[in-house]
């Protein structure tokens, strides 16, 4: 078991509907140090690729990808889920719907921060039906850049998101697959990774 399974274990709470609030240490009371070693792991597994972008989504996004930017000693963007008046010019869009949520935001990246000689590393939080993953490889695309890889904390394995993307012929790599949850029993199955 690695260290981000073990923090779930002990910290994680299983909820109906296949919910997993990990929320007293990771996207809404943060553990920086948990952040920190998330962030060296991801640089582990990525860094034999030219990645010069992070890039995730707001707002629980952004916690996981700060560290892994400070270690790639790289700009992180992140796409905004509404545009406001300190956006100017032409921005990429992509329409993400959150399983979390359940609801559909357009986000947006502003074509300033994204070029096509980027090499960009995508991090989100969660990974469900790859949704929000879908809508920042479209935004990347529309940039004409590269992605280089995909990284998340937790995946849903037993949802469909990961099988998606994997499909698309991009490096996914998950700190966390969970196979199964019971909510009655707080039970949570890990699926068996290379270290």
């Amino acid at each position: 078991m690695n260290f981000l399974e073990e923090r779930i274990c002990k910290d994680g709470i299983v909820k109906p509907g296949n919910v997993l609030k990990v929320d007293s240490f990771l996207n809404h009371q943060m553990d920086i140090a948990l952040l920190d070693e998330i962030g060296r792991e991801f640089h582990r597994r990525f860094q034999h690729k030219p990645i010069n972008k992070i890039l995730t989504i707001e707002a629980s996004g952004i916690a996981i990808a700060y560290p892994v930017a400070k270690e790639f000693g790289v700009p992180l963007v992140f796409a905004k889920k509404s545009k406001s008046i300190n956006i100017a010019g032409d921005v990429y869009t992509a329409e993400v719907e959150s399983f979390t949520h359940k609801n559909k935001n357009q986000v947006i990246v502003s074509k300033s921060f994204l070029q096509p000689e980027d090499h960009v590393l995508i991090i989100d939080d969660f990974l469900a039906n790859g949704c929000a993953l879908q809508g920042l490889i479209s935004i990347v695309e529309q940039a004409g850049a590269t992605v280089e890889g995909l990284g998340i904390a937790i995946e849903k394995g037993f949802q469909f998101g990961g099988r998606a993307i994997r499909n698309l012929g991009y490096q996914l790599e998950s700190l966390a697959i969970v196979d199964e949850m019971n909510a009655e029993t707080g039970e949570i199955v890990f699926r068996k990774q290379e270290a």
